[in-house]
């Protein structure tokens, strides 16, 4: 029985177990963002950003109520974040430059010289161990001075951002070879203006989501332009962009949840994928009809999706030397019918799109609600944007799971083997994938759930005063992949007496019903590691002898 047929389950057959090759030049990475693992949110002039206006301003859109003013505190923990990028057997570390560090008003006129040593510190310690920088631009932090001009929405945003991404390849382009302009245009356009959910936190549906779409990508276009004119020949470096999207799995075999497959993959992907990537560039056309149509429909004089000129579509086509992706997991869809039975606000991207989704009850949870473990859909996924857009270059550049805490994290193990399988059926069917960073490289501040869920391979106690890391199991699991270049099923190692001694530090962990991680497994991890951990020191023991 082929992989992709079976990669759903934890155990794969005995004779593909061990040995699957990913090819001898394939890039493997990590990654964090700034906001997420920095902290030290005013230090050294450091100026405001939305995140820090949001959680400062409305704690209660918080989910526990806190903020990254601290977070894994690696403004001056930087150095053993990087011994544990080093541990990792990595070729990349991927992490984001805080705008507000380098440019606390957003402007030119007030640089930050901390800010731009803390950064060049961190490229060099890097260097000195043969690890790669992969910086993004931008990832979701918008300097609060500018969001009061209206962010993203303002066309102003092009030659401010312009100027700081100039500044960035001043600075650091000598050392920096992979660049990403923006992390998530989708998530920073309708999760940021068109919902309450990230920060500005617009809530705004069906009108500025598409107005920072747009904004978003021009400038998008003319930073990579400025690289490739003044800066690629002699830094020799490449730029690219990142974007994100769950495959969408249609509900059933029929013709219209495969039309709505389509069109969630258009609306999700398509519009910033297309304008880059296409043949054509410009929005995807179901776009362009249906918003068009929607907007007439609604009363508007003209559509709500904005026109680009066919200046702006040359020159917006083609600036990019590789294709992002970050993707997590797999969503069913079928069409939302002519009532909008879906009750969904009008105007609004969920309108406009037309398509409802949801997910299998049976599919294996993690703990986020959202996060459905479905290996398949990362292999559909990829020959998805093969098709689309004639096979480009493409870097994982953010696939993850999380789960409630502790160090035995076998499931995030098991989601590590079956995703990286899929992508190995993608790039041995002809995919043109060229390498994979897993998010993320610890714990940290998970947006609007704050630090109830965790992603990292390395744990870190938020409630000691150095932010103590400790790694995981699987950050041994991914430590051999990356070295060995192989998918390796039997490798399962147990927790050493470090880490044990690290766990029965550990408080509760708290097991969220509601979360999806309500299995046998969480309950008993949610059981006080100080009452587990004599038990396991015997048995870690009597193992050895």
């Amino acid at each position: 029985m082929h992989l992709r047929t079976r990669i759903m389950c934890a155990n794969p057959p005995a004779a593909e177990l061990k040995g699957r090759k990913f090819p001898h030049d394939f890039i493997w990475g990590i990654g964090t963002s700034a906001y997420q693992i920095e902290g030290g949110w005013n230090a050294s002039g450091k100026g405001e950003s939305i995140w820090d206006h949001l959680t400062h301003t409305y704690p209660e859109k918080i989910v526990d109520q806190t903020n990254g003013d601290v977070s894994s505190d690696s403004y001056h923990q930087w150095q053993r974040d990087v011994q544990m990028v080093r541990d990792l057997n990595v070729h990349v570390y991927r992490f984001s430059i805080s705008w507000t560090r380098i440019m606390p008003g957003g402007y030119m006129n007030k640089v930050n010289n901390e800010g731009i040593r803390y950064y060049s510190d961190l490229i060099n310690e890097l260097l000195h161990y043969n690890i790669t920088p992969m910086v993004t631009i931008y990832h979701w932090d918008l300097p609060q001075r500018l969001q009061e001009l209206g962010g993203w929405t303002n066309p102003e945003i092009i030659p401010v951002f312009k100027d700081y991404a100039r500044l960035l390849f001043e600075m650091y382009g000598d050392r920096v070879k992979i660049w990403t302009t923006i992390n998530e245009p989708w998530h920073i356009c309708e999760f940021g203006y068109g919902v309450d959910y990230m920060a500005p936190s617009y809530n705004y549906p069906g009108i500025p989501n598409y107005l920072c779409a747009h904004n978003l990508l021009k400038t998008h276009a003319e930073v990579v332009h400025m690289y490739r004119d003044k800066y690629q020949q002699l830094q020799k470096g490449k730029i690219g962009i990142t974007m994100d999207t769950s495959w969408m799995e249609p509900k059933t075999d029929s013709d219209d949840d495969r039309e709505a497959s389509e069109r969630a993959l258009q609306f999700y992907l398509g519009w910033f994928a297309h304008p880059i990537f296409s043949k054509r560039g410009n929005y995807p056309q179901i776009m362009f009809d249906r918003i068009h149509n929607l907007s007439k429909e609604q009363g508007f004089t003209r559509s709500r999706l904005p026109e680009f000129t066919a200046d702006e579509i040359r020159r917006i086509r083609g600036t990019a030397d590789f294709f992002g992706l970050n993707s997590y997991t797999t969503k069913r869809v079928t069409k939302n019918d002519h009532n909008n039975s879906k009750n969904f606000p009008v105007p609004s991207f969920s309108h406009d799109m037309g398509v409802v989704e949801d997910q299998d009850p049976n599919w294996t949870g993690s703990g986020s609600s959202w996060l459905k473990v479905v290996p398949k859909g990362m292999y559909n996924l990829i020959m998805w944007i093969v098709r689309e857009y004639n096979n480009p270059p493409i870097i994982v550049t953010e696939n993850g799971v999380s789960d409630n805490g502790g160090l035995a994290d076998y499931g995030r193990v098991d989601y590590l083997n079956s995703y990286l399988s899929a992508i190995l059926d993608a790039i041995e069917d002809g995919a043109n994938v060229q390498g994979y960073t897993y998010w993320s490289l610890m714990d940290s501040y998970e947006w609007k759930v704050g630090y109830t869920e965790k992603f990292g391979l390395y744990h870190v106690d938020f409630n000691h005063p150095n932010r103590t890391r400790t790694p995981k199991v699987a950050a041994k699991v991914y430590a051999q992949i990356c070295q060995t270049n192989t998918i390796d099923w039997t490798y399962r190692p147990t927790l050493d007496e470090f880490q044990i001694n690290a766990m029965a530090q550990l408080p509760e962990i708290e097991v969220d019903a509601k979360s999806g991680a309500n299995t046998i497994f969480a309950a008993l991890t949610s059981r006080s590691w100080h009452s587990m951990t004599l038990l396991l020191l015997i048995v870690n023991y009597l193992l050895r002898i």
